[in-house]
């Protein structure tokens, strides 16, 4: 599908960036016009992919969150957020429901669960001590 317009975005991998990206994935889609609900989903699974990079990612260190988005010409978006951090061992149990490699920060282990009950599609490919890419694709306007 042909894209029609894109955005690269990267920044520290602050706690406070988190509203950052939700607030610019929310006005690079606005001109698709989605619903409350959709802007509302996408922009939680933002956080939650943001979040991972900041607390998993790179793991009490800094580093940088890239974000990139596509809109494509039949109203598909595609985000992908990024991390060069510590990457992800078995990507398949990191997507199971309450895993967490947080456990002293009490962190509940769902944020890929929320990530794909709000998207279309969830992708996730990490290697360890390279990091991890998550892409999160949305349709907006066929609800």
């Amino acid at each position: 599908m042909k894209t029609i317009n894109e955005m690269k975005l990267s920044f520290p991998s602050k706690s406070r960036n988190e509203a950052f990206a939700r607030a610019a994935v929310a006005a690079f889609i606005a001109a698709l016009d989605p619903t409350v609900s959709e802007l509302s989903d996408l922009k939680t699974a933002v956080s939650e992919a943001v979040t991972n990079c900041i607390v998993h990612g790179y793991r009490r260190t800094s580093g940088t969150v890239y974000l990139t988005g596509k809109i494509t010409e039949d109203n598909r978006v595609i985000i992908k957020i990024r991390d060069k951090g510590v990457g992800i061992a078995d990507v398949k149990q990191a997507m199971e429901p309450l895993f967490t490699t947080a456990p002293e920060e009490e962190r509940a282990g769902l944020g890929f669960a929320v990530m794909q009950s709000f998207c279309d599609r969830v992708r996730v490919s990490s290697k360890p001590e390279r990091g991890t890419t998550v892409t999160l694709e949305k349709q907006i306007g066929h609800e």
